[in-house]
């Protein structure tokens, strides 16, 4: 169960971030708009935000879930794969000593975006890809062993449509994992229950279990009616604009 969660409100310059998409130039005003309607979804779900400034310095820093990965047990500092992205962790860094009497931090060489990191209660699936490299993975996973945590790896170098690892899957509870076709052949999720993700709504893939509620991409017919019918109660969010600059559900919070 969550009970807080950080966000983090986009910057006027968001459309100057970074995006492997073509899918137009995002409307700041309406941005704000899907923004608002998101840290609204997390307070029905009974979790208290912990709302951060803009930064402009940064325009992809709405997307604060890249910035770390945070459990009961321990918080680890990423190092994000994107060198614009770096100097996001920095206030990050900051805000999280106020909750964490303990910080760690992956260092250079490592690389690694919150994004590529898939909790499933106590096993954690690290992505390696274009952001997040093998040293990156080897330092979060001794993290974690050392809170008591478990990890394996997943190579998504390749796979078309996975910028990150949770552009593809998504930990519905009750060993229970959302996937696109993309992973569903993977070794690594042998032993789960997959949901597929029908074709064309892959984008949806990216969604979270926040307690009693799913939040799920608006506009993704298909998909919503087969969560719905295994029992989900489903808050569906638009998410236009920063599907546009590669965001998803997950990537606008750290929650914890």
């Amino acid at each position: 169960m969550f009970s807080k969660a950080f966000v983090r409100q986009p910057s006027e310059n968001f459309a100057d971030g970074l995006t492997s998409v073509d899918l137009g130039v995002p409307v700041f005003e309406t941005a704000l708009v899907q923004h608002r309607a998101y840290c609204e979804a997390l307070v029905r779900c009974g979790l208290s935000l912990i709302e951060l400034e803009p930064d402009p310095k940064y325009p992809d820093s709405t997307f604060v879930e890249d910035t770390a990965v945070l459990t009961e047990s321990c918080a680890v500092i990423m190092q994000p794969g994107a060198r614009s992205r770096c100097g996001e962790i920095v206030s990050m860094t900051g805000t999280l000593a106020k909750y964490y009497d303990k910080l760690d931090a992956i260092r250079p060489s490592g690389t690694i975006d919150g994004g590529d990191v898939c909790q499933i209660e106590n096993h954690f699936l690290i992505g390696i890809s274009d952001r997040t490299n093998e040293e990156g993975a080897r330092q979060l996973s001794k993290y974690l062993g050392a809170a008591g945590y478990t990890s394996s790896r997943i190579d998504i170098r390749g796979m078309d449509g996975l910028l990150h690892l949770k552009s593809g899957i998504s930990y519905l509870g009750e060993n229970r994992l959302l996937v696109t076709d993309a992973l569903a052949g993977e070794k690594e999720l042998d032993g789960f229950e997959i949901v597929g993700v029908p074709e064309g709504e892959e984008y949806a893939a990216n969604c979270i279990r926040v307690n009693d509620y799913l939040l799920i991409a608006a506009g993704f017919p298909k998909l919503c009616e087969k969560l719905e019918a295994l029992g989900y109660k489903i808050i569906e969010l638009e998410m236009s604009e920063f599907q546009k600059m590669d965001g998803g559900l997950s990537c606008l919070s750290l929650r914890f």
